[in-house]
Order: C-alpha cells, then sequence, then structure tokens
C-alpha cells in the first residue's frame, strides 16, 4: 500500500459509506414512489417513467464521469457525486411535500420531482468510479480485486438498507416524503464526513488504478462485477456487440435484465392493490418485501455461488428456472408472505441470471478484451432499467398478473435460448 494502513483503512470506511448511501437513498425513495403516485392521483406509468429518465442520464453521464476520474482528482470526483444526490434528495423531498399538502398538482410535483432526479442521474455516477480509483491506487495488484469487490458490495447492502429504513421515516408532518428528507439529511452528513475525512491525492489519474462505470443502483438491479472487471482488466482490446464470442450473453443478459426490471418496478404497486392498504401504511410492506428480495439476491451471490461452484451456463439455467417460478408464483398468490416469498425465490435466480452471464462474456474472450467486454455488460445492465420499469408498470396497469406472466415467459426463452446457444465453458464462473 503506499499510504499507511490505518489512513487506508478509514478512507475505504468512507468511501464504503459514499456508495452505499447513494444505492440505499435512490432504493428508499423507490419504495415509497408507488404510495405517493397513488395518492397525487397519478399514472403508475409516470412513477416508473421518473425513475427511467434518472435512469437513462446516469448511463449517458457514467462513461464521462469515469473518464473524468481517471484525469482529475478522486477526491472531488466522490464529493461531487454525493453533493448531487443530496441536492436531488432534498429537491424531491420539497417537490413531493408540496404535492402532498395540496400546493400544487400532481403534474405539477411529478415535473418538479422528474427535474430533481434529473441531478442524481447527471451526478450521482461520478463517486462509483472515483471511489473504484482510489482504492485501486492504493492496493496491490494481488488484494485489489477483492477489495474492489468488497466496495462494489456496497451498492449491494444499500438496496436492503433503503427499503428496510423507509417505512421508518413515514412520520407526522412529513408524510411519505420523510425517506427523502431522511436521506438527504444522511447525504448531507456524509459529504461532511467524507470532505473532512478522505485523505486528499494527486490532481491526475494514476497508472495503478482507474475508474469504471457502474450500473445504476435500482430495486432488484445487484451488481455484477463487470465494473470490479473493467478496473482491474489489463487489456482495452474493443469487442463489438455483435461478436460471435459474446453475443449470447449479452442476449441473455438484456433479456433477464428486462424481466427483473418489469417486476422490481412493478411489485409496489402489486403489493399495496393486493393486500388492499392505504398508501401509508402499504410501506411497510413494501419495505419488508423488497428486503427480503434483496437479500435472498446476496444470499445466493455470496453463499449459493461459491459452494455450488456453477459454470456460467448452469447459472444461467438454473437462475432462470428459479426466476421464471418466482414471477409467476407473484403473479397468483396472494397475501404478504406469499408475497414476500415468491419474490425471494425470483430475486434468488436473477442472483444466478446476472453474475453466470458477466463470467460467461468475460469467460469467452482473451485478457486482452476483459476491459471491453466488462463494459458492454455495465451497458446491458443499465439499458435494461432504462426501458424495463415503463415497459412492467404499463402492463401492471393493463392487467395486474401481466408484467409476472411476461417476466415468466421471457425467462423460459432465456431457456430454451441458453440451452441451444450457449456452450459449456472450461471454467467456474467463480
Amino acid at each position: 500500500m503506499t499510504a499507511p494502513a490505518p489512513r487506508v483503512d478509514r478512507d475505504f470506511a468512507l468511501l464504503f459509506l459514499s456508495m452505499m448511501t447513494i444505492a440505499a437513498g435512490n432504493t428508499a425513495l423507490q419504495s415509497v414512489m408507488p404510495g405517493i403516485g397513488r395518492r397525487l392521483g397519478l399514472p403508475d406509468t409516470a412513477i416508473a417513467v421518473a425513475f427511467s429518465v434518472s435512469a437513462l442520464l446516469w448511463v449517458v453521464a457514467a462513461p464521462f464521469w469515469a473518464k473524468r476520474s481517471d484525469r482529475h482528482g478522486r477526491r472531488r470526483m466522490v464529493l461531487l457525486g454525493l453533493i448531487g444526490f443530496a441536492l436531488s434528495s432534498i429537491f424531491c423531498a420539497l417537490a413531493l411535500s408540496a404535492g402532498l399538502a395540496g400546493w400544487i398538482g400532481g403534474t405539477a410535483t411529478l415535473a418538479a420531482f422528474v427535474g430533481a432526479r434529473l441531478i442524481y442521474g447527471g451526478f450521482g455516477a461520478a463517486t462509483p468510479p472515483a471511489a473504484q480509483a482510489m482504492v485501486a491506487e492504493r492496493t496491490g495488484p494481488e488484494a485489489r480485486t477483492r477489495a474492489l469487490s468488497l466496495l462494489a458490495s456496497a451498492f449491494g447492502l444499500g438496496t436492503i438498507i433503503g427499503p428496510a429504513l423507509a417505512p421508518l421515516f413515514v412520520l407526522p408532518l412529513v408524510g411519505l416524503a420523510g425517506p427523502a428528507y431522511a436521506f438527504s439529511l444522511v447525504a448531507v452528513v456524509v459529504v461532511l464526513t467524507v470532505g473532512f475525512g478522505l485523505s486528499r491525492e494527486a490532481s491526475s489519474g494514476s497508472a495503478r488504478g482507474s475508474g469504471a462505470v457502474t450500473s445504476y443502483p435500482t430495486i432488484g438491479g445487484q451488481q455484477t462485477g463487470a465494473s470490479v472487471v473493467a478496473a482491474t482488466a489489463p487489456g482495452r482490446a474493443a469487442v463489438a456487440w455483435t461478436d460471435r464470442r459474446i453475443l449470447p450473453w449479452m442476449i441473455v443478459g438484456l433479456t433477464m435484465g428486462h424481466a427483473q426490471a418489469m417486476i422490481g418496478q412493478s411489485i409496489g404497486f402489486l403489493i399495496i392493490d393486493r393486500l388492499a392498504l392505504p398508501a401509508e401504511a402499504a410501506q411497510g410492506s413494501i419495505g419488508i418485501v423488497l428486503m427480503v428480495g434483496a437479500g435472498a439476491a446476496l444470499l445466493a451471490q455470496w453463499g449459493l455461488i461459491p459452494l455450488l461452484d456453477l459454470r456460467p451456463r448452469g447459472l444461467v439455467l438454473w437462475g432462470a428456472v428459479l426466476a421464471a417460478a418466482g414471477a409467476l408464483a407473484i403473479a397468483l398468490v396472494d397475501g404478504l408472505h406469499a408475497l414476500a416469498l415468491s419474490y425471494a425465490l425470483a430475486s434468488i435466480g436473477f442472483g444466478f441470471l446476472r453474475p453466470g452471464f458477466t463470467a460467461g462474456a468475460s469467460l469467452a474472450v482473451g485478457a486482452e478484451a476483459q476491459g471491453s467486454v466488462a463494459g458492454r455488460t455495465t451497458a446491458i445492465n443499465g439499458a435494461a432499467f432504462v426501458l424495463g420499469p415503463a415497459i412492467g408498470v404499463g402492463l401492471y396497469e393493463l392487467w395486474r398478473p401481466l408484467p409476472y406472466l411476461v417476466a415468466t415467459a421471457a425467462l423460459v426463452l432465456v431457456i430454451g435460448y441458453a440451452l441451444a446457444q450457449i456452450k459449456v465453458p472450461s471454467s467456474p464462473a467463480a
């Protein structure tokens, strides 16, 4: 390491906290927005589109910030992303409060909310690549992958913490806007903590480490490890989207990602309707289901995959089977317990699928193309959460079971496609 261990440990903790805060705040807001949309009389699809807009901007802005992180100060980029998240959260909170209090109409509230979300989509993507680069620069080659993987897990933990804490902040006076206020306050505290505690470093990037694009943090969108590969890969040879070595994996990833996005974005509305709960009362149930699903996905990735030692093709096949079964169950079952178990089953399946398609694409090419393939994988992850949520909620408005039945059909197609087109690789996914 290039700095004393206590300093590096503190810096790593601050970077981990930064990424976890961004993911937790985003998913907390996603968990309460179905109830807010219902209170404001907005179409369910409008709520999904509001998040799709910020996801699209994240996908566009992320490569810019990743490159800028390699040319400018890491610390500055980390703080920029956090400040963008903090500003977005407080503006979201104010817009939602104004709408819920009746000071402005539903359409004006949605427009203000989308404007605030654009700040998040545009600037929030600056933190992850800068944080990755700082960690990469301060660890040796033998420890770099492990350190970056641990840092990336902050997003996964955030997807559990956000929905779990959101119902606790639905308080008198602020109501459903409470989580936005709470996480804006948390973001300000984190900005100050990082600003005073994170060590300063050279203003330009280091040859020892670089930042990589990270997928938009959203409900159900577990990290795949692609950003870690992109940040550590020595080769820069470009691989085309249509390259026959990776094309089957990309098709699997895009199909699976849209199925997951449709389920994740519509599940909050389904819980409100199927349990026949008022918006405020539903937040606890929504938080439970989302927390159980995120925990199940992490269990799959951190526990079951290493234990089973499946190859990428096996991960894709078993993951698609489990995810399809879970999606079908969501369409059919009633009751909070049954919904939580069904969503957990689907999440375990997606927890297999994501690293399966990532590892499969990585193993399909040589060392010189790892960075390029990792970038393609990350782009696929982001693309699925641009249109997937709006498609899922649009289908939900047509018929409540429809997004889950469509997701089931898509996953069955993934099974057939994988059996026909994907060959058994020679190395394990782990």
